[in-house]
């Protein structure tokens, strides 16, 4: 029995089988196409004659996509959204989408300001009024794509936007995609509600590229995989799930090679160095899975506040162009040939200076054609080099929590620009099959449950409620696909508010298992 994963990036398609032994049987990478299906497809079909396997042996099959990620980025094939915000009269000031960049405002098509949410203590700011919610709903039915709805402080209390939901079912019909701001963010009305947009403007992208990898599957022959969708918390979601939370699958791409690089080197804890073909992507290993974004996170230019990963992404990959100036200085990105590196770049018979051609004529990787890279001149090798190397560990700085030196994991198939020795790490770690790091980050997923809630410890002892909580974690794990026993509580996190009545905490556990 085989489990297949797939990472498409902006370079290159990465595939991998691996055993039930959990041993990689064979990795690939595949240049992405401009219609990523056909670099899938031939993705599949390499590293399956590769590893000379039965496809109808591959019972799993796992997929990491950018391509949610790539249509908010380049305002591409978004639905039309309808936004109901519970809040009035409260949140009137501020309208929605007021402080997105312009191209991408029209995602909102129609929305309306209802009476109704709460206050930090869950008492009711007004009466909820539905009949300004139907009546919103009857005028944008057939204009609109997807309903996203958002409330003053749902995180509290969900009931408000759970009614408005039902209603626009009863009124849409049931075929709607609905977004609700509970489920998708956190702490600050705006910022929520802003993921929930975006969420509900990848309706048609995640029916896309969930639907497109089974049919990616089928054309190769692999009609008895389970499939599954990589989210960016280091885990796996079910087709539906995707379909319903795209946005969780935006910088999927960092995490899974976070979780493939701890799993290459059995390391749980290392600052993880991804370097692609266009860009390097800085992550943390805490426990095995990667270390949260603590802070609001942009997106395309739009601020939100939903699980994202810790990442830092620089300008600097395999493919970034090198330039030689009048002073003598040598700049290295952010441009890139990217995906065309293969006949842009000098050792492969291009016209173009790039980072692979660097490490190439400092002897530093074996790729392609080395003669063709001899006359370039060993000083300005040796500066994009330390140019490369400063970018680096000036990253490495920014994620580290202390002065002390770090594991550092370089994973990538673009790692080979970078030295290994670098100011900051201890040690630096190039696994066997580093190059697909991402893809195998995909295959040995778990499946986790996820419970945030917010406590009053008066009311409900700590150490009842945290039970509680890893109870539920778990629980949604299980139903999610875990096998029970392998079931174990992976975080937990209580926030005392100091704005709230009585001795009240946010309480979030999350739990991962391996999958059934």
């Amino acid at each position: 029995m085989y489990k297949l994963g797939i990472d498409v990036g902006g370079t290159n398609t990465d595939a991998v089988l691996i055993n039930e032994n959990k041993e990689v049987v064979a990795d690939i990478k595949h240049p992405t196409t401009p219609d990523v299906y056909d670099g899938i497809n031939e993705a599949i079909r390499t590293v399956c004659d590769t590893a000379k396997i039965d496809r109808a042996d591959i019972t799993q099959a796992m997929l990491g996509t950018t391509q949610g990620t790539n249509a908010i980025v380049e305002r591409r094939n978004l639905a039309k959204v309808g936004l109901v915000r519970i809040g009035a009269p409260a949140t009137l000031a501020i309208p929605p989408a007021v402080d997105w960049p312009e191209d991408i405002q029209g995602v909102v098509e129609d929305y309306v300001i209802i009476r109704g949410g709460y206050e930090y203590d869950g008492k009711e700011i007004a009466e909820l009024d539905t009949d300004a919610a139907k009546d919103f709903f009857t005028r944008v039915k057939g204009k609109v794509n997807s309903i996203a709805i958002s409330c003053v402080f749902s995180t509290v209390r969900d009931d408000e936007e759970l009614a408005i939901a039902k209603l626009c079912r009863e009124v849409m019909g049931d075929d709607i995609p609905i977004s609700i701001s509970s489920e998708i963010g956190s702490m600050g009305l705006i910022e929520r509600e802003n993921a929930t947009i975006l969420n509900a403007a990848l309706c048609h992208v995640a029916k896309r590229f969930t639907e497109g990898f089974v049919r990616s599957l089928a054309n190769e022959g692999i009609t008895n995989a389970r499939v599954y969708i990589s989210q960016n918390d280091g885990t796996l979601m079910t087709m539906e799930y995707a379909q319903k939370y795209p946005i969780r699958t935006v910088a999927c791409g960092p995490t899974n090679s976070i979780r493939g690089a701890s799993y290459l080197t059995k390391l749980q804890n290392a600052i993880v160095v991804d370097v692609g073909g266009t860009t390097t992507d800085l992550g943390v290993i805490e426990k095995g899975f990667p270390r949260e974004s603590g802070v609001a996170v942009t997106i395309g230019g739009v601020r939100t506040n939903f699980r994202m990963p810790d990442i830092i992404s620089i300008g600097l990959g395999g493919g970034s162009i090198v330039r030689e100036h009048d002073d003598g200085s040598v700049t290295v990105g952010p441009d890139s040939v990217g995906y065309q590196i293969t006949s842009k770049a000098l050792v492969f018979g291009g016209d173009t200076m790039t980072a692979t051609d660097i490490a190439v004529r400092l002897g530093m990787a074996d790729i392609g054609d080395a003669s063709k890279v001899a006359f370039i001149d060993e000083d300005l090798a040796n500066k994009a080099l330390a140019t490369i190397k400063t970018m680096v560990e000036e990253s490495i700085d920014a994620m580290k929590v202390s002065s002390d030196d770090v594991e550092v994991i370089l994973v990538g198939g673009g790692n080979i620009i970078l030295p290994k020795k670098l100011i900051g790490a201890s040690t630096v770690y190039v696994p066997e099959h580093a190059g697909c790091a991402n893809a195998i980050g995909a295959a040995i997923a778990k499946v986790s449950g996820y419970y945030e809630k917010f406590i009053d410890y008066n009311e409900t002892p700590r150490d009842q409620a945290l039970a509680h909580a890893k109870e539920e974690a778990t629980q949604q794990a299980i139903e999610a696909g875990a096998i029970a026993d392998t079931v174990e509580i992976i975080d937990v996190e209580d926030v005392p508010l100091a704005y709230y009545p009585g001795n009240t905490c946010r309480v979030r556990v999350k739990a991962a298992g391996n999958l059934a």
